[in-house]
C-alpha cells in the first residue's frame, strides 16, 4: 500500500517537473538568498525579462511582418514599454555583470539579477509560443549561428556588446534630456539595439546571453536541453560578458571609476578636458 503510495507520489512529481522548464527551481531559489533580500530585485528582473521578450520578439513575427519600418518602430516601442513597466531592469546577464565589474551593484545582487534574468527567459519563450498557437500568430525565433563560424560569431556578440554598454553609459550617465530625458534616452537606446541587430549579425544576433541560452533551451527541438556544446557558452556567454567588461574598462579610463574595486592607473580622461576647458 504504501509503495503504491510513493509510486503516485512520484508520478506527480515527475510530471509537475516536466511542466516546469529546466533550472527554473534554481533560479527561484538564488532569488532566496540572504533571507530574500533581493527578492525583490529578483522578481522584477524576471517581469522585466518576460515582458522586454513579450514586446521586442513579437516585432516582425506578430506586428509589421511585411513591413521592416513598422518592425523597427514596433521593437522601438517594445524596447521602451518594456523597460517602463519592468521597472527599468537590466534583463541582460553581459550588462549586469558589466554594472557589478563598475561596482554599481554587488556581486550578490548580480548573481540574484542574471538568476532571475534566466528565469524569465526561460518561462517567456513557452509561453509566448503557446500564445501564438492558441491565436495562430507566427512563432518568435530566437538567435543561432553556425558553428563553422564560431569565430566570426565570437567577435560579432563581442563588439556588439561593447557598443551597447557605451551607449547605455553615455545616454543614462552621460546626458541630460531634461524633462523628457527617460522617453529620449529610451528612444535612443532601442535605436541603438536596433542597429547593432543590424550591424553584427553573425550569431543572430544575440548581444544577451539569457536570450541566446533561453532560446536554445525551449526553441531549436531539444526538448527542454541546455546545450552541451561549450561553442555556445564560448559565443553566447564568454564574448558579451567579455565585451561588457572591456567596455567597463574604457568607461572608467574616461571617467575615473574603479574595476572590480581597483583603481586603474589610467585617466580620468573625462576630468582632463574638463580642468581643459
Amino acid at each position: 500500500m504504501v509503495k503504491d503510495h510513493v509510486a503516485t507520489i512520484s508520478s506527480v512529481f515527475d510530471d509537475v517537473l516536466n511542466f516546469f522548464p529546466p533550472g527554473i527551481v534554481l533560479s527561484v531559489a538564488a532569488g532566496c538568498v540572504e533571507h530574500r533580500k533581493y527578492w525583490n530585485v529578483y522578481v522584477k528582473e524576471f517581469v522585466g525579462t518576460m515582458l522586454m521578450v513579450g514586446f521586442t520578439f513579437s516585432a516582425g513575427k506578430w506586428i509589421g511582418q511585411d513591413s521592416w519600418m513598422v518592425a523597427w518602430a514596433i521593437h522601438a516601442v517594445g524596447v521602451v514599454l518594456a523597460d517602463y513597466f519592468g521597472g527599468g531592469q537590466m534583463v541582460n546577464p553581459a550588462v549586469t555583470v558589466s554594472m557589478w565589474s563598475l561596482e554599481k551593484c554587488n556581486y550578490t545582487e548580480c548573481f540574484v539579477r542574471i538568476a532571475g534574468q534566466m528565469g524569465g527567459g526561460l518561462v517567456a519563450f513557452p509561453l509566448f509560443h503557446a500564445v501564438s498557437n492558441q491565436f495562430q500568430l507566427t512563432p518568435f525565433g530566437g538567435p543561432e549561428f553556425k558553428k563553422e563560424n564560431d569565430v566570426e560569431a565570437f567577435l560579432s556578440e563581442f563588439t556588439a556588446t561593447f557598443f551597447l554598454m557605451w551607449a547605455i553609459y553615455l545616454l543614462n550617465w552621460e546626458m541630460n534630456f531634461g524633462d523628457y530625458h527617460y522617453i529620449i534616452k529610451q528612444t535612443l537606446t532601442a535605436i541603438a539595439i536596433r542597429a547593432l541587430i543590424e550591424l553584427f549579425p553573425v550569431a543572430g544576433p544575440a548581444i544577451n546571453p539569457m536570450l541566446a541560452t533561453a532560446w536554445y533551451v525551449f526553441g531549436v527541438g531539444t526538448t527542454y536541453e541546455y546545450p552541451d556544446d561549450n561553442i555556445h557558452y564560448f559565443v553566447y556567454w564568454v564574448a558579451p560578458i567579455l565585451g561588457g567588461i572591456l567596455a567597463a574598462v574604457t568607461y572608467a579610463i574616461y571617467n575615473g571609476d574603479q574595476i572590480f574595486g581597483m583603481k586603474i592607473p589610467v585617466g580620468p580622461l573625462k576630468g582632463k578636458k574638463d580642468k581643459k576647458d
